[in-house]
């Protein structure tokens, strides 16, 4: 085919789903002329599976996003039908913000700001090969012929690489939703020495709620008080019209039906290849693993204000259609469910991430990122996260300037990113709050106070953005210094106000800061209880409630990270030859050499690679053989 010149840019990003539009916002915010190129204009955004965003860990990520600069949380905040807080009942570590999105109007705000960004072009086309001379990429060739220059290329294919829905016996190429594959494009990776292999995952089927017997389900009802992904939403905007959702069970006939057509799910019949999401397996797979289980809860999601579809949550299925109305009819409120749109699963190509940088970077080809489920993750806020870093890098990198990386105790990120970097993936990965070792540090409620900086650094928060965010903290400081100034006295009120909360008296008077490490007392207490004027901002008063009654777990922490920042220190040298390394175990020569990690933290973290492992690398760095050898 033949190509023509077309404009030159400074960043072109391959993909508009989640992780594109962060990574072309975020450029384009950098003062970088971007392209974002995607395969139709009515993908941009789109949710091709959970009409939703945020949930533990995930909705963490959102307002990490935000706080860097990002519009995930701006374009939920503006698009929800339903928000609540999730684990309300455990400690903040955990608690989760999840919203239930308008799809349609999350599209169509995400494009309009995208329309409306400086530096930043939206154009229709499918990228068919990179450009890539001595080593580093320069642009991309779509299948028009047009050929687009570049300083840094981010690719964002989601699921369309090579995609291939699968419903019962039918199989076809295509891209979520049915919409147009890319083919040429992994292929031109491989030829590239790129290592990609399959991954699959699914959607449920949609039903039209008209046809919904809600009578026979549960309510999910949205929360009363206000909860903002973005630190910027204000709380007099919060809707106190919500639309519900609803929950309802699968049943021992529902089981039934799925174990009699076995043969049938592609799952076991072998027509799947591709590796599956161990977080949100099918349920054809949920029947088969947890055979002991008599019922699955199931969430009925509707999917916009403006639509009867309803998203049958952890339904996913690639069932035949017909098995798939059989199911459905077995369930409480849908046995006369109108089936509008069959689940179905989708393989896809992914790069195998421990081919990238932690600043999303391939290591291969320069000026080349990478982000969201091309590396191999799932969820729509692991893609968006990714997008923002790969975005803000590839405009660095534009500019001749350092990456810019998010440590493990600093996002989750951070831990995403250097989970999918030092220890690959061999199923499509899910950020959960277990995999964080400082989740007590990296809580939803505290994103701001961790990132803002560096949002502000990299030109992506405005100044008085970040007024108001440095007004904020010197609240939360000045309350802290407050509260150890005031005394509280075991008055008969305090007494009688501690005995309705199932707290011991007091038998002397103690600081209020003291006093408000007890559980369930707040800020708001202590100043009914003292007379004190406490007037600050509920999320003031929420951080140093947080920070005052976790301070010893928060310590423990910060010694243990403390300890990381050593390690992370201790850099290894890029070209280090670790044959040359004597006393290695084969699996640690093995691994380091594949994944080359950057500092003895990261090298630690590999697994299979020991403690002895580590010792002869250290002392083999210090010593100095490596720089003598290079001599």
């Amino acid at each position: 085919m033949k190509t023509y010149q077309s404009s030159d840019y400074d960043v072109i990003v391959v993909g508009a789903g989640h992780a594109g539009c962060e990574a072309a916002l975020a450029a384009a915010h950098m003062g970088e002329k971007t392209l974002l190129l995607t395969i139709g204009l009515d993908m941009v955004a789109f949710m091709p599976c959970n009409p939703s965003v945020g949930g533990p860990a995930k909705g963490t990520v959102v307002r990490e996003i935000d706080a860097l600069g990002g519009q995930m949380g701006k374009n939920i905040d503006a698009t929800y039908i339903q928000m609540r807080m999730l684990n309300t009942g455990k400690g903040p570590a955990v608690r989760a913000l999840r919203a239930q999105a308008d799809k349609w109007q999350y599209h169509e705000h995400m494009k309009d700001v995208i329309e409306n960004t400086p530096n930043l072009t939206l154009r229709q086309a499918v990228a068919d090969k990179i450009l890539v001379k001595d080593g580093v990429c320069h642009g991309v060739i779509t299948d028009t012929g047009a050929h687009y220059e570049a300083k840094s290329v981010v690719l964002c294919t989601g699921t369309s690489a090579r995609g291939r829905i699968i419903i019962g016996e039918l199989t076809y190429s295509s891209g979520p939703d049915n919409t147009i594959p890319s083919i040429k494009l992994p292929e031109d990776l491989e030829k590239h020495g790129f290592k990609l292999r399959r991954f699959k995952t699914g959607t449920p089927p949609r039903v039209n709620g008209n046809t919904v017997d809600y009578s026979k389900t549960e309510e999910e009802p949205g929360d009363k008080t206000p909860n903002f992904f973005s630190f910027t939403s204000k709380d007099q905007d919060y809707l106190q019209e919500q639309i519900p959702c609803w929950m309802t069970y699968t049943n021992e006939h529902t089981h039934e039906i799925i174990r009699q057509n076995l043969d049938r799910a592609p799952m076991f019949s072998g027509l799947i290849k591709g590796v599956g999401p161990r977080y949100c397996p099918s349920i054809e797979d949920k029947i088969v693993r947890f055979a002991d289980k008599d019922k699955h809860q199931l969430f009925l999601e509707p999917e916009g204000r403006h639509t009867k579809e309803v998203y049958v949550g952890d339904f996913s299925t690639s069932m035949p259609e017909e098995v798939q109305l059989k199911m459905l009819h077995s369930i409480a409120g849908l046995e006369k469910a109108e089936l509008m749109r069959p689940g179905y699963a989708i393989e896809y190509d992914v790069v195998e991430p421990w081919q990238l940088k932690h600043t999303l970077e391939t290591k291969n080809i320069a000026g080349l990122f990478t982000a969201g489920q091309i590396n191999g993750t799932s969820g729509y806020e692991e893609a968006a996260g990714q997008g923002i870093i790969a975005g803000i890098n590839a405009a660095l990198s534009a500019q001749g300037k350092p990456g810019f990386t998010l440590q493990r105790d600093e996002a989750y990120i951070g831990v995403l990113i250097d989970d999918l970097v030092t220890k690959g993936t061999n199923e499509p990965y899910r950020l959960l709050t277990s995999r964080a070792e400082y989740r007590l540090l990296l809580r939803h409620d505290n994103a701001d106070l961790r990132l803002t900086k560096y949002g502000h650094q990299l030109g992506l928060i405005s100044d008085d953005r970040y007024q108001k965010f440095l007004a904020k903290k010197f609240a939360i400081k000045e309350l802290q210094a407050r509260l150890q100034t005031i005394t509280v006295h075991p008055t008969p009120e305090v007494q009688e106000y501690l005995h309705g909360i199932g707290q011991d008296k007091m038998s002397a008077g103690v600081k209020a800061e003291l006093f408000l490490r007890r559980p369930r007392v707040t800020v708001d207490d202590i100043a009914r209880l003292t007379g004190e004027e406490l007037d600050y901002d509920r999320y003031v008063k929420e951080q140093v409630e947080i920070t005052t009654k976790y301070a010893g777990y928060i310590k423990k922490e910060e010694i243990q990270v403390a300890r990381l920042h050593r390690q992370e220190a201790k850099k290894i040298p890029a070209d280090i030859d670790y044959d040359q390394i004597d006393g290695l175990a084969t699996e640690a020569r093995q691994k380091f050499a594949k994944i080359r990690p950057e500092s003895l933290a990261q090298a630690e973290r590999i697994s299979g690679v020991n403690p002895a492992d580590l010792a002869i690398l250290s002392v083999y760095i210090q010593q100095g053989k490596y720089q003598r050898k290079q001599k």
